[in-house]
């Protein structure tokens, strides 16, 4: 039996869309080990997202979890073993391990309140007019997205209308370019100073850069992807609605 109180595939707010969708538990649970919080993103769970990521960074730091993983990398075992602190790397790996599993859990749990949703077939709102914004379900470009977050990750949120997200992944941005000292290294590469540029960077800071990179241009780009589904949906109900006593057909499916 379905339940009657289940809402439509998406609800619009001042803040953006929000929507149920169906994705693969192992490609959330995978980002969440990338950046604890960027799977809670993909399943639209903002609040405890944006915790899961402040958390991250700032225990990772408190930790030197990325400092240790450094020396690691270059093969510096004895250096990696005495920059952890252990206090706050136990709690860390507690937090790490639990955030990938709760992705995994929540996936897994709406990609069955997705199918029941479908079933129920509610009405899908496409515009949304509020004092201090207006929101609407329209067609994009995928692609478009994904190159916005790669020239400046928080532009694709922006391109999806998800400003509240695009502005504190904007923000955030900011501050791992200023504390990796990112932008001053390649200008020393770029006027032929590699040794310099290399003694500029802060490794630490420089660490976090990729996953969020990645992990802003992955949700832009499926947020679309879904966005125009959405859209599709909606168009296909109106449609229905408008021309249900018509004898025409409007979807033809062909055998």
């Amino acid at each position: 039996m379905i339940n009657p109180f289940l809402p439509s595939l998406a609800r619009l707010s001042v803040y953006g869309i929000t929507h149920l969708q169906k994705q693969s538990p192992l490609m959330v649970a995978w980002w969440s080990a990338v950046f604890p919080g960027l799977g809670h993103y993909l399943l639209n769970h903002y609040i405890r997202a944006t915790f899961l990521t402040l958390s991250e960074v700032s225990i990772n730091t408190f930790a030197h979890i990325n400092d240790a993983m450094i020396y690691s990398f270059c093969g510096k075992f004895e250096l990696a073993q005495s920059v952890v602190q252990p206090k706050w790397a136990f709690g860390y790996l507690i937090i790490y391990m639990i955030s990938i599993w709760d992705s995994y859990r929540l996936t897994r749990y709406q990609n069955k309140l997705y199918e029941l949703t479908c079933l129920k077939n509610e009405p899908i709102l496409r515009v949304g007019i509020f004092p201090s914004e207006i929101q609407f379900l329209d067609r994009k470009k995928p692609s478009v997205g994904a190159i916005y977050s790669f020239l400046f990750p928080g532009l694709g949120q922006l391109y999806v209308h998800r400003f509240g997200l695009s502005f504190y992944t904007i923000i955030w941005w900011w501050i791992y370019l200023y504390s990796s000292r990112l932008h001053e290294s390649l200008l020393q590469l770029v006027l032929g100073n590699l040794h310099a540029s290399i003694l500029i960077l802060q490794p630490h800071w420089l660490l976090f850069m990729p996953s969020v990179m990645g992990g802003a241009i992955f949700h832009a780009y499926t947020t679309v992807i879904e966005h125009n589904k959405l859209y599709r949906t909606a168009q296909r109900q109106y449609l229905t609605n408008r021309y249900r006593k018509d004898e025409y057909f409007i979807f033809h499916k062909q055998v």
